[in-house]
């Protein structure tokens, strides 16, 4: 594919507009065939850019999605947010993928009003992969439904699949539902449900129940849950990687012993540290949109929104929306 062009919707993080400009600086520097529309106030989004970037441009947006705000007010009222222009961009092709670090809901709601949904698609999911023992798993819901029906996450399951094929080029996904338990009487109606209609699927690898211990061990390449559990089950597994890399640091600057050794060790825990450290993989998959749209963690640093772009710059090469709903009439019940 030729040139890409991402819409960054640069007001709404948690940081402030400062942390979207100077990633962007650095994503048109590695890649020469990228461009990108910061979407916000112009007069501080010039003065961060300084003298500029030939393949940076400027959207003005008057206003700005809050984290607290409820989704509808947006709707109702923050239609020229940055947020919303930047999937405008989309819908009308000036732009080929989003990326936001704004409010989960509004990015949800909005997305759902200016990009549209898949045909037979009730509800976008959020899914991101997640690093594994030998792989990655993407997961999903991870936050856009606290509830899910088991038809939803029949859905889910089936975009979780065709995402893992177009992404990973995996022929037969290994797809899963995140559960209690193993055995077939655990979880609430709604898994069951869901289980019993996955396995009629004849079109899935559909390999039963996994427990939030096997996310990481590569047992699933799919794993289906609603967004309440996802959130909580992606937000804990990113906790505890940063717990233990805040530990390997302070052990091996403890001591002259202990710098001697991480020294001695450093290629080892190089690599270890950059698969645990949660902003090497940020970026999130609002699948069910007719657009490619990535969701970063509200508080994403340069780094990490660095990763967001890079992410919706490979969806958009992959042609990912597209590939997902050319198939999707043969998958759905």
């Amino acid at each position: 594919m030729g040139s890409v062009t991402i819409a960054v919707d640069a007001m709404s993080g948690d940081l402030g507009p400062a942390v979207a400009v100077s990633a962007s600086l650095v994503a048109v520097r590695e890649n020469e065939a990228l461009s990108l529309i910061l979407v916000g106030n112009r007069t501080e989004l010039e003065a961060l850019l300084h003298s500029g970037h030939p393949r940076i441009d400027i959207m003005e947006a008057t206003d700005v999605v809050r984290m607290n705000e409820r989704p509808s007010h947006a709707l109702r009222h923050k239609q020229n947010s940055s947020m919303a222009v930047a999937l405008r961009l989309v819908r009308d092709g000036q732009a080929q993928g989003c990326v936001s670090a704004g409010n989960t809901g509004a990015l949800m709601v909005f997305g759902r009003s200016i990009l549209r949904m898949y045909p037979g698609i009730e509800r976008p999911a959020i899914t991101k992969l997640i690093p594994s023992l030998r792989g990655r798993c993407h997961v999903l819901d991870l936050g856009a439904n606290v509830d899910a029906s088991a038809e939803n996450l029949y859905q889910f399951a089936l975009m979780g699949s065709l995402m893992a094929s177009a992404v990973n080029n995996l022929q037969e996904p290994r797809v899963a539902l995140l559960n209690v338990g193993e055995e077939e009487i655990k979880g609430n109606e709604q898994v069951r449900l869901a289980s019993h209609m996955l396995a009629q699927c004849d079109t899935l690898n559909y390999i039963g129940y996994v427990e939030g211990s096997d996310l990481f061990r590569d047992v699933a390449d799919v794993v289906v849950c609603d967004g309440f559990v996802g959130n909580i089950a992606l937000k804990t597994g990113e906790g505890v990687a940063g717990l233990l890399i805040e530990l390997l640091e302070k052990t091996f600057a403890r001591s002259l012993y202990g710098r001697i050794v991480g020294w001695l060790a450093r290629p080892i825990l190089g690599r270890v540290l950059k698969l645990m450290d949660p902003s090497r993989h940020n970026g999130a998959s609002l699948l069910g949109l007719q657009g490619v749209v990535i969701k970063s963690h509200g508080n994403a640093n340069e780094r990490a929104m660095l990763s967001a772009i890079r992410q919706a710059v490979l969806e958009v090469e992959l042609e990912v929306p597209r590939r997902i709903n050319e198939r999707l009439d043969d998958l759905l019940l």
